[in-house]
């Protein structure tokens, strides 16, 4: 259970990435409703359940035998080796200090865990069962009498208490105050028991899926060793998940093997998962020379993000002879939102008009023509490949949310068609977009002087500066800085390593990046970590630094939403918001997973909708490999 290559419960991908933009949210399935007797709780009724789910009931029963789309009798064996670019200088996946190495959040497994064909389901699994109340003002988790550390102690409400107590007090900034928002105080009340009891005002869709989401750590190891959350380190904590780390050489490799004592192995969620013995990743310094060391053999699964690639790159022997598989698989989630950001903490950025500008000097339609070989669609909602996602004017339960806070949103938001990409012709510069984008930058005050450049009142130069660190992405934004030169924008464009581009982006030293916006189907809380004014100047994924009263009174829309069709109305209500502010410059984006492997590894017939899985519920085929090392194939 690799929480990089699944579509986990909202915090466990919070975790992984440094937190995550997703929580999850839910209703209840009430797999067993009693009254508990006692003062504390007397006349109070109490849901009892393995699992949980705000707006709908949980597609597995209590006594499920196994997830559907796994193969529940997958042999366990067997190695899978994929990519990473770049360099790492600590295993610690949960600090801002350093670049943690791929996968060193794998060793990690939470109380409630998601699936990969549910949106918004929560089912046990460090945690048996859990309590609340029908207001949820508390929840409390039965841990398993079974569930155990790697080093074969057990897994107590004390470890869950002290790792909770950890990311409030050693967490990333804008974490740590999610955390306070919601959670009141805890309480052991056993070995295996843990209560939570949360504030009043918090969003009661967010509040048992975060707790319930948070990583659990061993606190004896951090006695033993002194270790701290917020450090860089090379040595990994303990964890409860079924692999853990193996090796590593710096900047080259890193191998996570199988637990063979892992104690979930039985698990009803587990079976038919976590089948690799060994899960190596190798690091290479740019994309080509990962893709060269695929063909060669240095590893064995490849997911290909490059249209051209795809397109002319799998021609090698090993591709031809049967001995490499290349294939599409559908991909049914939400579009990533990947698009070009403005950094809005930057004065020249503060006029629409700006933004609306280099906006249209984007040429999506010539790239997809003449770079991705037209193998993608264009981004344009934040929701984008979705029901959620804003279409043409607002309804009319659009519009009773957006028309109290018109004074903070963009001319024409009740009124106009939604905010949507331009569109160009199949020319690099489009010489109707440059004149109308010329036009926005007269009317903003950045005028063209003798020397072909644009400059304010105040004789300021209007530069801008893109920075990238994947050369694959030289042949996308090389013409875009052209056409931004076209227009008299003093643009460059400046490609930097990835330690050092992690580093800008972190610091907000930027004026463009690239970067994604990973939105949930059932949104909430995170939604302040991308687009709330609170976290523009605190969160890692705020790259645009967005800070806007009326976002804030959207996104709580969102987080309050107490029934499917509040939500989705919210949601189209905000989406639209945001596209008008004009931050992001779309990018495109793709319905499929285009994978590439050595023929040794086997998958379920039908890939479910929310995730490939191929680290997660994907097998290894013993004898398809001793025919691939028998040819001298592979080592």
């Amino acid at each position: 259970m690799f929480k990089l290559t699944r579509k986990p419960n909202a915090f466990a991908k919070i975790c992984k990435n440094f937190f995550s933009p997703t929580v999850i949210s839910s209703l209840v399935t009430l797999s067993m409703v009693f009254v508990i007797n006692g003062s504390a709780w007397a006349d109070e009724k109490i849901i009892k359940s393995h699992g949980f789910n705000f707006f709908g009931e949980l597609s597995y029963s209590k006594n499920f035998s196994h997830l559907k789309y796994v193969n529940k009798d997958a042999p366990k064996g067997g190695d899978i080796s994929i990519w990473s670019m770049g360099t790492f200088d600590s295993m610690n996946p949960y600090t801002r200090k350093g670049r943690s190495g791929a996968l060193a959040s794998a060793p990690f497994e939470s109380l409630l865990d998601g699936t990969a064909d549910e949106v918004g389901s929560l089912y046990g699994l460090l945690a048996e069962t859990i309590e609340y109340p029908e207001d949820q003002s508390w929840v409390i988790f039965n841990i398993r009498e079974e569930a155990q550390f790697s080093d074969g102690t057990p897994v107590t409400a004390i470890d869950v208490d002290f790792t909770f107590q950890l990311f409030l007090e050693q967490g990333l900034a804008s974490y740590k105050a999610i955390l306070e928002q919601i959670v009141k105080n805890t309480e052991i009340l056993g070995p295996k028991k843990i209560k939570y009891f949360f504030n009043p005002d918090a969003s009661k869709r967010d509040a048992i899926p975060i707790v319930g989401g948070l990583p659990v750590m061993s606190k004896a190891w951090f006695e033993a060793t002194g270790a701290r959350l917020d450090e860089s380190r090379m040595e990994i904590a303990i964890g409860s998940g079924p692999y853990v780390m193996e090796e590593f050489e710096v900047n080259k490799r890193i191998t996570y093997k199988r637990n063979k004592d892992y104690w979930g192995i039985d698990l009803p969620l587990m079976k038919g998962r976590s089948n690799f013995d060994t899960i190596t990743v190798e690091y290479f310094a740019d994309s080509s020379a990962a893709l060269e060391g695929f063909k060669s053999g240095e590893y064995t699964m490849r997911i290909e993000n490059v249209s051209k690639n795809w397109a002319t790159a799998y021609d090698f022997p090993a591709l031809d002879e049967g001995k490499v598989i290349k294939k599409t698989l559908p991909d049914g989630g939400i579009a990533t939102g990947q698009a070009f950001v403005m950094n809005l903490r930057r004065e020249k950025f503060s006029d629409p008009k700006v933004r609306e500008a280099i906006g249209l000097l984007y040429n999506f339609e010539w790239s997809n023509e003449s770079l991705f070989f037209g193998q993608y669609a264009r981004v344009n909602s934040f929701w984008e490949n979705s029901d959620l996602a804003a279409e043409g004017k607002p309804s009319e339960e659009e519009l009773a949310l957006l028309k109290p806070l018109v004074g903070d949103l963009p001319a024409g938001i009740l009124d106009d068609e939604v905010v949507s990409a331009s569109v160009s012709g199949l020319r690099a510069l489009d010489r109707k977009n440059l004149r109308a984008a010329s036009k926005l930058l007269d009317e903003a005050g950045w005028l063209v002087g003798d020397d072909g450049l644009r400059r304010n009142s105040s004789g300021d130069l209007f530069s801008l500066e893109i920075i990238e660190r994947s050369p694959a992405f030289d042949r996308v934004i090389l013409p875009y800085i052209d056409n931004l030169r076209a227009a008299g924008i003093d643009a460059k464009y400046e490609r930097i390593d990835s330690a050092q581009f992690t580093d800008r982006k972190r610091n907000y030293d930027f004026d463009m990046l690239t970067t994604q916006h990973p939105m949930s189907l059932e949104p909430s809380s995170s939604l302040k970590q991308y687009f709330g004014s609170e976290s523009s100047d605190v969160s890692v994924f705020n790259s645009a630094g967005v800070s806007n009263p009326a976002i804030d009174v959207l996104i709580d829309h969102v987080i309050n939403a107490e029934n499917k069709t509040e939500l989705k109305i919210s949601v189209k209500a905000l989406d639209r918001a945001l596209r008008a502010l004009r931050f992001w410059v779309p990018q495109w984006y793709n319905n499929t997973y285009r994978v590439a492997y050595w023929d040794m590894y086997e998958h379920p017939d039908e890939i479910p909708p929310f995730d490939l899985g191929y680290l997660d519920f994907w097998w290894f085929n013993s004898d398809k490999a001793a025919i691939l090392k028998s040819s001298g194939a592979l080592r």
